[in-house]
C-alpha cells in the first residue's frame, strides 16, 4: 500500500492508524484552517498551541456529527431496546487521539498536521482530561461506554458534568497537595449544551396524601441542562451519546420570597443551588455521607428519568407526540444499569414517577421498575457502603422515604412468609438500619429493586454469591484506548502476525501463541518494550516495576549481583484520608534516601508519579516490564489497571485476588508471579488464631529491619518520629495482614530477577500473557452484560456512512 508521507513522523506509520490518502489531507487542512479562522477568529500570526488544538479538535468533531445525528435517527426509526448506563463517574481522560482512532484518522490528521508545520504530540497535550472519575469504578464505565457503541448497542452514558473533576495532585516537598482541577477553564470542543432539554428536579418540600394520590409540594426547583458528548464505536460509523447534567438555578430562584436581603442578595444565592454540579467528590471506596452529595446522587437520576421516560413515549425519529403510553412494555424498550449504589436513587424515582405521575398502581409499578433496573455491586469493603440517616433523607426527600419504606414494608413481609420467626435474618436484610441513627442501606434498596445483581469478578462474585443471588460480570478495558492508542508500536507487531481483527475481538490474540517459538518475533516484541521505554525517559536496562500498594525491599550488599529496577508509583490519596498521605509521603521519602545512594546508585531507583490519571496512565502502562497487584486475597474486587498491564506486554507479580485469579486461569499460573495468602486461607487466619504482625517482625530480620528504619527515622531524618504512626498501624491494627504475605512476596521476587536475566525466556512469558488477554476486553464484558441482563444483542455491524442511503 503506498503512503504519501515523509518519513516526519516519531510515531510509526502504521496500518492500523487509517489510511491518509491525499483527498483526505488536503480536506483536513482545509477544514482546519477554517476552524482557526472561524470559530477561533484567529490567523496563523497570533494563533497559539491552544488555538491549533481546538481547530483540530473541531476539525475531527466535524467528522463525528453526521454519523452522530445519523446514530440517533437510525435508533428512532429501528426504536431498538436502549441501555441508561447511570454512573456518578466517567473517567475520560482525553478525547482527540481515541477518535481519531475510531474512526481511523489517525494517519490522515498526522500528516495534515505535519504538512501545516505543526507537531501532532504537543497539540495532543494541549488538551485537558476529563477526569470526572476517582479511579476503577470511573475509567469501567468509560470503557463501557466505547464497548457499547463498538457493538452497536444503543446506549446512553448519564452523569454529572463537574465543573471541577478529581483534583490535581503535586508533590510539594515529598507531600501531596490539591489543586483544583478547572477542566472547563478554555472550554470542552467536545461536548454540545442542549439548553432545549432543560429538566426541573425537586427536592426538600413535604407530601401532602390526596384522594388523587400523593403529591409532593413545597419543594425547592433546580433545573438540570444537558451537555452531551459523542461517543464513537469502532469504525462502524455508530456515534452514541454521553450526557451530562449540569446544575442551574431557575430564573424566579428566591425571589417569590423577597424578605431574604431583597433582590441582589436572592440573585448570588442562585450559586447554592448550582453548586451541585460543582466539584466531584474525591472519594474511592469510602463513604462519606454528606447532603451535597446526596443530592448528586438524586440530581442524576431525576434528570435522567424524564429523558427515559419521554425517549419511552415518543415514537418515530423528530416526533414529539406521545404514541406509548402502556407502561408495561417499559422493561422491553428500556434497560437502566446503576453503576454501583451511587445511583440507587433510581428505583425510588421511577416508582415515584409511575405511581405518582403516572398513576399505576403499586404491584404494577414495582413489577416494572424492578424489570428494568439492574445493579453492579464493586466492592466488599464494609467503609464503602452506602448508609443515608434517615433524618437527612426525610429532609431532602421526604416522597422518596415513604416509597423506600413501603418497599421495606413489603420486602420484610416476604421475608417473614418465607422464614418466620426468623427475626435476625430480617433484621440483617431490612432496607432500613435500626439502632442509634436510623440509616437507609442503598445496596439492600438496589438489590431488592433489581432484576439482575452481579459482581465485577469471579472470585468477588463468588464472596458476594455466599450470601445472594449474584451473577459474574468480569471487568475489561477497551482494546481500542489500552492498546491501539498507548501501544501503537505493540499494536503493529500483533496486526503484522495476525491481522487486524484482534481490534474487535480480542481472543484473536490466542493466535499469538504459534509465533511462542519464533525468534524473530519474540525480538520484535522485546523491541517494542525497549522502544517504548526510551520514549519515557527510563534507562531502558532496569526492569520496570508498577505498584500500587507500598513496596518495601532492604537494600541488599553492593557485591551481590542485583537486576537494575526503576519502581514507580502512583495514586492519590483522598484529601481528608490521613494514612493514605502518610503513605505517598513514605515513598517519596525512600526515593529521596535511595535515589541519592551513592551505594547503590543506579541499581534502584523510586520514582513516585506526580498526578497520576488516565493520560499519565496510557504512557506508564506500556513501558512497565512488571506489574505489582499485590491486595490482600478478598479486598480487591476486580481491577482493571491489572488488565491494562497485561495487554501491553508486562507480566504480574500478584496474589489470588480479584481479576488476578481468571488472569492466570486465562496465561497458565506458570505465566504469572503468584504468591501469599489465598482467600481461604486467610478466613482460616480469622477463625483460627488471628494475625499477629508481632509474630512475622519478630521472625523475619529483614522485615524487623525495614520497620525499625521506618520507625527510627532513616527515611525522614530530620523528623525521626514521622513514620512512627504508620509502623504502629502495620503492627498493631493492619486488618489488610500486609506482613502475612511478606515471605512469599520477597521469594516471588527473586524468581522474578531470575527470569529477568533471561530476555529470551522473559519475552516468551509476556507473550504468553498477550495472548491470554482476549477475555478481558470490555467488548466481551459488555456482550454478556447485554445478553444476560438487558436482553439484547450485540452486533458486529457497521451502520451506513452518512453519505450513504439508510436500509
Amino acid at each position: 500500500m503506498s503512503k504519501p508521507f515523509s518519513d516526519h513522523d516519531k510515531r510509526k506509520q502504521i496500518s492500523v492508524r487509517g489510511l491518509a490518502g491525499v483527498e483526505n489531507v488536503a480536506e483536513l487542512k482545509v477544514a482546519f484552517n477554517r476552524h482557526l479562522h472561524f470559530t477561533l477568529v484567529k490567523d496563523r500570526n497570533v494563533a497559539n498551541k491552544r488555538d491549533y488544538y481546538f481547530a483540530l479538535a473541531n476539525t475531527v468533531r466535524d467528522h463525528l456529527v453526521g454519523r452522530w445525528i445519523r446514530t440517533q435517527q437510525y435508533y428512532y426509526e429501528k426504536d431498538p431496546k436502549r441501555v441508561y448506563y447511570i454512573s456518578l463517574e466517567f473517567y475520560m481522560g482525553r478525547t482527540l487521539q481515541n477518535t481519531m482512532v475510531n474512526l481511523a484518522l489517525e494517519n490522515a490528521c498526522d500528516e495534515a498536521i505535519y504538512q501545516l508545520g505543526l507537531d501532532m504530540e504537543e497539540l495532543e497535550d494541549m488538551e485537558e482530561d476529563a477526569g470526572l472519575g476517582n479511579g476503577g469504578l470511573g475509567r469501567l464505565a468509560a470503557c463501557f461506554l466505547d464497548s457499547m457503541a463498538s457493538l452497536g448497542l444503543a446506549a446512553y452514558g448519564y452523569g454529572i458534568r463537574y465543573e471541577f473533576g478529581i483534583f490535581n495532585q503535586k508533590i510539594v516537598n515529598g507531600w501531596q497537595v490539591e489543586e483544583a482541577d478547572d477542566w472547563l477553564r478554555y472550554g470542552n470542543p467536545w461536548e454540545k449544551a442542549r439548553p432545549e432539554y432543560m429538566r426541573p428536579v425537586k427536592f426538600y418540600g413535604r407530601t401532602e396524601h390526596t384522594p388523587d394520590g400523593v403529591k409532593w409540594v413545597d419543594t425547592q426547583v433546580v433545573l438540570a441542562l444537558p451537555y452531551d458528548t459523542p461517543i464513537p464505536g469502532y469504525r462502524n460509523n455508530i456515534v452514541n451519546t454521553m450526557r451530562l447534567w449540569s446544575a442551574k438555578a431557575p430564573c424566579d430562584f428566591n425571589l417569590k420570597d423577597f424578605n431574604v436581603g431583597g433582590y441582589i442578595q436572592a440573585v448570588l444565592d442562585r450559586n447554592l443551588c448550582e453548586n451541585i454540579s460543582r466539584v466531584l467528590y474525591p472519594n474511592d471506596n469510602f463513604f462519606e455521607g454528606k447532603e451535597l452529595r446526596l443530592k448528586q446522587e438524586y440530581f442524576v437520576v431525576a434528570a435522567t428519568l424524564q429523558d427515559v421516560v419521554r425517549r419511552f413515549k415518543a415514537s418515530k425519529f423528530g416526533s414529539r407526540e406521545v404514541v406509548r403510553t402502556d407502561f408495561a412494555e417499559l422493561p422491553n424498550k428500556v434497560a437502566i444499569q446503576l453503576n454501583d449504589t451511587h445511583p440507587a436513587m433510581a428505583i425510588p424515582e421511577l416508582m415515584r414517577v409511575l405511581v405518582d405521575e403516572e398513576k399505576l398502581g403499586w404491584d404494577k409499578a414495582w413489577d416494572v421498575c424492578v424489570r428494568t433496573c439492574a445493579y453492579t455491586n464493586h466492592t466488599v469493603l464494609p467503609e464503602a457502603l452506602e448508609r443515608w440517616p434517615i433524618d437527612l433523607f426525610h429532609h431532602l426527600l421526604p416522597r422518596h422515604l415513604e416509597i423506600i419504606f413501603e418497599i421495606n414494608r413489603r420486602f420484610m413481609e416476604y421475608v417473614a412468609s418465607k422464614f418466620p420467626g426468623d427475626h435476625d435474618r430480617m433484621r440483617r436484610m431490612s432496607l432500613i438500619e435500626e439502632g442509634g441513627c436510623k440509616k437507609v442501606n442503598m445496596a439492600h434498596l438496589c438489590i431488592v429493586g433489581s432484576h439482575a445483581v452481579n459482581g465485577v469478578a469471579r472470585i468477588h462474585s463468588e464472596i458476594l454469591i455466599a450470601t445472594l443471588y449474584f451473577q459474574n460480570k468480569t471487568n475489561g478495558i477497551t482494546p481500542r484506548r489500552w492498546l491501539v492508542m498507548c501501544n501503537p508500536g505493540l499494536a503493529e507487531v500483533i496486526a503484522e502476525k495476525i491481522g487486524e481483527e484482534f481490534i474487535r475481538d480480542l481472543d484473536q490474540l490466542k493466535r499469538l501463541l504459534k509465533f511462542i517459538n519464533d525468534d524473530a518475533f519474540i525480538r520484535d516484541i522485546a523491541k517494542v518494550k525497549q522502544v517504548t521505554l526510551q520514549g519515557q525517559d527510563q534507562p531502558p536496562t532496569a526492569a520496570q516495576l508498577s505498584a500500587h500498594d507500598h513496596l518495601l525491599q532492604p537494600l541488599k550488599e553492593p557485591n551481590k549481583h542485583w537486576t537494575p529496577r526503576t519502581i514507580m508509583v502512583g495514586g492519590k490519596a483522598a484529601p481528608g484520608y490521613h494514612t493514605a498521605k502518610m503513605i505517598i509521603r513514605l515513598i517519596t521519602a525512600i526515593g529521596e534516601v535511595v535515589n541519592h545512594d551513592p551505594v547503590v546508585g543506579d541499581r534502584l531507583k523510586v520514582i513516585f508519579l506526580e498526578n497520576y490519571r488516565v493520560t499519565l496512565a496510557e504512557k506508564a502502562i506500556p513501558s512497565a516490564d512488571l506489574s505489582e497487584q499485590i491486595s490482600t486475597a478478598g479486598t480487591e474486587a476486580s481491577g482493571t489497571g491489572n488488565m491494562k498491564f497485561m495487554l501491553n506486554g508486562a507480566l504480574t507479580i500478584g496474589t489470588m485476588d480479584g481479576a488476578n485469579v481468571e488472569m492466570a486461569e486465562e496465561a497458565g499460573e506458570e505465566n504469572l508471579f503468584i504468591f501469599g495468602m489465598r482467600v481461604e486461607d486467610v478466613d482460616a487466619m480469622d477463625a483460627g488464631k488471628g494475625y499477629h504482625a508481632s509474630e512475622y517482625y519478630n521472625r523475619i530480620p529483614e522485615l524487623k529491619q525495614a520497620m525499625d528504619q521506618i520507625a527510627g527515622g532513616f527515611f525522614s531524618p530530620k523528623q525521626p518520629d514521622l513514620f512512627k504512626e504508620l509502623v504502629d498501624l502495620l503492627m498493631h491494627h493492619d486488618r489488610f495482614k500486609v506482613f502475612a504475605d511478606y515471605e512469599a512476596y520477597i521469594k516471588c521476587q527473586d524468581k522474578v530477577n531470575q527470569l529477568y536475566k533471561n530476555p529470551k525466556e522473559w519475552t516468551k512469558m509476556v507473550i504468553h500473557n498477550i495472548a491470554g488477554c482476549g477475555k478481558f476486553s470490555s467488548d466481551r464484558t459488555i456482550a454478556q452484560y447485554a445478553r444476560e441482563i438487558w436482553g439484547m444483542e450485540p452486533s458486529l455491524e457497521k451502520i451506513p456512512a452518512p453519505d450513504e442511503k439508510l436500509k
